[in-house]
């Protein structure tokens, strides 16, 4: 909009008017719309910024559906906690309703082709045109289908707690679930993780823009165990994106809690806790060399451990492939997401000392390979929160998780 000089005058004059009568007054603004203003017209507002461009439904990001679900109250919610995931002891309290859509939207599978996946998009009830922080958050592992966040949509299940505190939450289900449920779930494989929750960003956007739901510009990540790791998988994407750049610079933060970051340290660790006998034969340098058979049955053997018999989805396990070959190199470059980058957004990791699930290990080195990395001016960037509850294994610190995340998210976002 082009202002013409005349007009630049008065507004200049305005300007100063406000500054002098703030200074003699005590005034903190200066509004227009009186007789007060000596004929001098106030500024016209600006405009809304217009939108960057969305990927077409069938490009990656692009948005496919959005179906309603249901909407709680926040009795519901609050209800709810104290038979929650959470915790009795949580100290959230819900101050808003919360309405659910089921999103379908285009994403990569394990090979890279393109396939429509499922998520949810969780809107606390505000009033009309109120802004809103976005958090994506990430889910552990599981093994049924109708545990994916947009298939259990119930008051106690995290996102709806999480929007019940004032965020928009979107939440992946991952590929092999929900829409895809016939296709493997890529587990501990980078790329396809991360862009399971990018891609759902980006749809979610897409579908916000359409439907007049409005966001703050402020992006938080968080996630435990599984959750945890795609949570910096996704955070590490986001610094390398092109396309959506302006996603990348609404990151603040994120909250990865008890993940598997480093996926050799993982497995070895874990390896470690066999009986001596079994360590010897899951070395990965004998295995590595032993007949194709004698491989087959480890894996076999170790895919029962990690995966129950009564999964209802399929795992794809190329990460205890590699690990069994002893192909380090393959592990660094596609599994673990600690390396080969330096956040500019702080990375708040939490975990328990006495997790046998994922050893406490995988965060020490994440943290030693962020910091080394350069993250921000060095610790103050990327920090390691210990559990503290009285039972500091996997599972125990699931609550203290949650809570530590809601205080260091609450400390940062604005309009909740």
């Amino acid at each position: 909009m082009r202002i013409s000089p005349s007009r630049l005058t008065r507004l200049r004059q305005l300007t100063r008017w406000c500054a002098l009568a703030a200074l003699s007054a005590g005034l903190v603004a200066c509004g227009g719309g009186g007789s007060d203003g000596g004929g001098a017209e106030p500024p016209a507002p600006a405009p809304a910024p217009a939108p960057p461009p969305m990927p077409a439904p069938e490009e990656q990001g692009g948005l496919r559906s959005a179906q309603f679900v249901n909407t709680l109250t926040a009795t519901q919610v609050q209800a709810a906690l104290a038979d929650s995931r959470l915790g009795p002891e949580t100290t959230a309290v819900a101050r808003y309703g919360v309405s659910n859509y089921r999103i379908t939207y285009t994403t990569t599978d394990k090979n890279g082709q393109r396939v429509v996946a499922s998520g949810l998009v969780s809107v606390p009830s505000k009033a009309t045109g109120a802004a809103s922080p976005v958090l994506s958050y990430q889910h552990a592992t599981i093994f049924h289908n109708d545990e994916a966040p947009s298939i259990r949509t119930e008051p106690g299940e995290p996102p709806m707690v999480l929007a019940s505190q004032g965020y928009i939450v979107v939440s992946p289900d991952y590929v092999g679930f929900g829409s895809t449920q016939d296709l493997e779930h890529p587990y501990l494989t980078a790329e396809a993780t991360a862009n399971a929750v990018v891609d759902l960003l980006v749809a979610a956007q897409s579908w916000r823009w359409q439907q007049g739901v409005a966001d703050n510009g402020q992006l938080f990540l968080a996630g435990y165990s599984e959750g945890g790791y795609a949570t910096m998988a996704a955070h590490r994407a986001l610094q390398g994106i092109g396309t959506h750049g302006w996603l990348t610079q609404q990151v603040v933060a994120s909250v990865p809690g008890a993940g598997p970051y480093d996926v050799q340290f993982t497995l070895d660790e874990l390896r470690e806790g066999l009986p001596s006998w079994l360590r010897a034969l899951f070395n990965p340098g004998n295995l590595s060399r032993a007949p194709e058979s004698v491989r087959n049955e480890v894996r076999r053997l170790l895919v029962r451990q990690l995966f129950p018999d009564d999964a209802d989805v399929t795992y794809q396990t190329l990460f205890i492939d590699r690990y069994l070959a002893d192909d380090r190199d393959a592990i660094a470059r596609d599994h673990s997401v600690h390396l080969g980058w330096a956040p500019q957004a702080p990375v708040y990791l939490f975990h328990g000392q006495d997790d046998r699930t994922v050893p406490y290990g995988a965060s020490v080195s994440a943290l030693q390979a962020l910091r080394s990395a350069g993250a921000g001016a060095g610790a103050a960037n990327v920090s390691l929160t210990d559990c503290t509850t009285g039972d500091r294994g996997h599972l125990g610190c699931v609550p203290e998780y949650f809570e530590f995340t809601m205080k260091r998210l609450g400390s940062l976002a604005r309009d909740l």
